[in-house]
């Protein structure tokens, strides 16, 4: 009860350190809970009864995205929220030698000053999961109407009551405070009685052999994790789960390693400062970088997440809708693709057979089909049920990684080779759409892929599959780069061939695409994947400026000795603030130069998996997002710096000194 007292007293004083910690954990909270809402409405019962939501299926998989978006979004919020209290906590303990070795020289034991910290951080933990509750039950209906407007939600949902999003979000934030501050708390315990005497804030002991291990364990987890996929399943590197978590591991690492990483980077960073922005303060600059380890650290830590998440995030999505593309653009070998209406595709299918100049037509539709496994367990797929197996031959540029696609007929079936049979003339067994059973031989095994290579099908296995789609090729004197015809009458001829082909569809009311059409149509939504980027990333960029904001007005307010002896030594005021405003921005570079290596490091890994997919996939890389935030950064540690430092030599440089 007595630590429970010292505790309180401790948060009232510090309060204003510790306001960033709390802002950051409310706003994760509030993520949290808003999220944990929405995923309360989408799985109301009460949805199930409603025949809007029931019968459209378009909202199902805007839902089931929806989900996933929320999820990943509540995963981000809880890393970076607990990343920025470890680090807001991990500077904070080391402010405060002098008050735990004072103490420990009043006779508390090292277990007592342990359970004082952790009980610091369980009431902020507390105060901030509480605001963070209310905040999100407040946002969440604004954060679901958002949603909807943007298409990343089925239209109607909102929020209904539910008894345990709030309880759920309560307890994940008193989780993530308790585990921020876990290492803290032990460095804490471990002050001694004679911390209470030191004049000097040299840091020493910063990288312990603990924490080394801890960081290269990490790196070495996240390598062993990402060569053991390129190995086995590369297209798992690919995915959302894994380009979200992955970058994780490497920023944890690089968190703990960074008083082995942070000196090197302040030296050589340290040499391009302009000369006259420190005039001769130069070697000050770097010296005061490169010795308070521990405020280096808290300062460039904000910045290696926000850098590192924004690089990671927004290459991957742009990475992966760029080999999307790429793959379906090789995958598509049709001049043009007609899309039929409703009705019978027959006589739309005849007429197109009639077109003058159409050398080759496939059609093909969805099916459900599920693949029987060894143990007896029925894996459901989307496949695709081809109406002439001679069409697809003849157009089809699937990935062929065993057999032919002129092979299949109606007793076998073309698969993925993430289906494990990999045996061409081997047994499948399958049930089809009916709910009937059969066995069908693998004509072709294609490489797995990002996008749905699928199976494929004869329509005989494909009972009540119609065609959503037809490819057609036109013969080599129409189409473009035809061989000894001049090129202003191949046009000639395409457009005499595209205006057939749409005048034999236009009485079934089909959709006539050119090849690049179908490419355009086909290509992820890039403002949908802009809207969930911004979905995902501002909650970090807003918990890490926080964060950068209030350890640099932290760390500077602790500097008033400090900077007192400097004007006693005969710096000017401005001298000083340009010194401390030029440390800062020296810090935060480094922490953005950080962010830039884990993030090239995160996408050499997908580019690395797309080589081994054969994805001709062109290079993306997100210099504009990851500019962005870094300029953002250091600008934020110019203009909380500057005045912070101008703010700690408001007293006198005698009496500041003598404190």
């Amino acid at each position: 009860m007595r630590m429970l007292r010292i505790a309180l007293k401790s948060l009232r004083a510090r309060r204003v350190s510790l306001l960033g910690a709390f802002l950051a954990l409310a706003l994760g909270v509030a993520t949290t809970a808003a999220m944990l809402l929405g995923l309360a409405a989408a799985t109301d019962p009460a949805r199930a009864t409603d025949s809007t939501h029931a019968t459209d299926s378009a909202g199902g998989a805007d839902l089931t995205a929806a989900v996933a978006a929320l999820g990943t979004a509540a995963g981000v919020s809880a890393f970076v929220s607990a990343f920025v209290v470890a680090s807001t906590y991990s500077f904070a303990v080391a402010q405060r030698r002098r008050e735990l070795g004072l103490l420990r020289l009043a006779g508390a034991t090292r277990a007592q000053v342990r359970r004082t910290v952790l009980a610091e951080a369980l009431l902020l933990g507390a105060a901030a999961s509480a605001t963070g509750c209310l905040l999100g039950r407040l946002a969440a209906p604004a954060l679901l109407r958002w949603l909807s407007g943007a298409g990343l939600v089925p239209s109607g949902l909102a929020v209904v009551p539910a008894g345990w999003p709030l309880p759920t979000a309560f307890g994940t934030g008193l989780l993530v405070a308790l585990a921020g501050v876990h290492a803290a708390a032990r460095r804490a315990g471990r002050t001694g009685p004679l911390d209470a005497l030191r004049a000097a804030d040299l840091d020493t002991g910063v990288l312990t052999a603990g924490r080394l291990l801890t960081g290269l364990g990490l790196l070495l987890t996240a390598a062993a994790l990402a060569l053991a996929a390129l190995l086995t399943d590369p297209a798992d590197l690919l995915h959302r789960k894994s380009w979200t978590t992955r970058p994780m591991w490497l920023i944890a690492s690089a968190g703990l390693l960074s008083p082995l990483l942070a000196p090197p980077l302040v030296r050589v960073l340290g040499r391009a400062l302009p000369a006259r922005l420190t005039g001769y303060a130069g070697r000050l600059v770097r010296a005061n970088a490169a010795a308070a380890l521990r405020r280096t650290g808290a300062v460039a830590a904000p910045v290696l997440v926000a850098v590192a998440l924004t690089g990671s995030l927004a290459g991957a999505l742009d990475t992966v809708g760029a080999a999307r593309s790429a793959e379906e653009r090789a995958r598509t070998g049709a001049d043009l693709v007609v899309v039929p209406a409703a009705g019978p595709v027959g006589p739309l299918l005849a007429a197109l057979r009639a077109v003058p100049g159409v050398a080759a037509l496939s059609a093909t539709g969805p099916t459900a089909l599920s693949v029987v496994e060894p143990d007896g367990v029925a894996v459901r797929s989307e496949a695709r049920a081809v109406t002439d197996p001679a069409g697809l031959a003849a157009l089809s540029r699937l990935p062929l990684l065993a057999g032919s696609t002129a092979a299949l007929d109606d007793g076998s079936l073309v698969l993925p080779a993430e289906w494990g049979h990999t045996t061409v003339g081997g047994p499948v067994p399958v049930i089809r759409a009916d709910g009937s059973r059969t066995t069908l031989r693998v004509a072709a095994v294609l490489r797995d892929g990002l996008a749905d290579n699928g199976l494929y099908v004869t329509a005989a296995n494909a009972p009540g599959a119609r065609p959503d789609r037809v490819d057609l090729r036109l013969s080599p004197g129409s189409a473009t780069g035809a061989a000894g015809v001049h090129g202003d009458v191949r046009t000639a001829v395409r457009a005499d061939v595209r205006a057939d082909v749409r005048t034999a569809v236009r009485p079934y009311d089909a959709t006539v695409f050119t090849r690049e059409e179908w490419l355009a149509a086909a290509a992820p939504d890039r403002r949908t994947t802009r809207l969930r980027l911004l979905f995902l990333l501002a909650p970090v960029v807003g918990y890490t400026g926080i964060a950068l904001a209030n350890t640099l007005l932290m760390a500077t307010a602790d500097r008033r000795r400090e900077l007192a002896l400097l004007r006693l030594a005969g710096a000017s005021r401005a001298q000083v603030v340009r010194l401390v405003t030029a440390e800062a921005v020296l810090v935060a570079a480094v922490g953005a130069v950080l962010g830039g290596v884990l993030t090239a490091v995160q996408l050499g890994s997908l580019r690395a998996a797309l080589a081994v997919l054969r994805v001709p996939a062109p290079f993306v890389a997100p210099w504009r997002p990851v500019g962005a935030v870094a300029v953002g950064a250091l600008l934020l540690a110019a203009v909380c710096a500057a005045p912070a430092a101008a703010w700690a030599l408001r007293r006198g440089s005698v009496d500041a000194a003598g404190r």
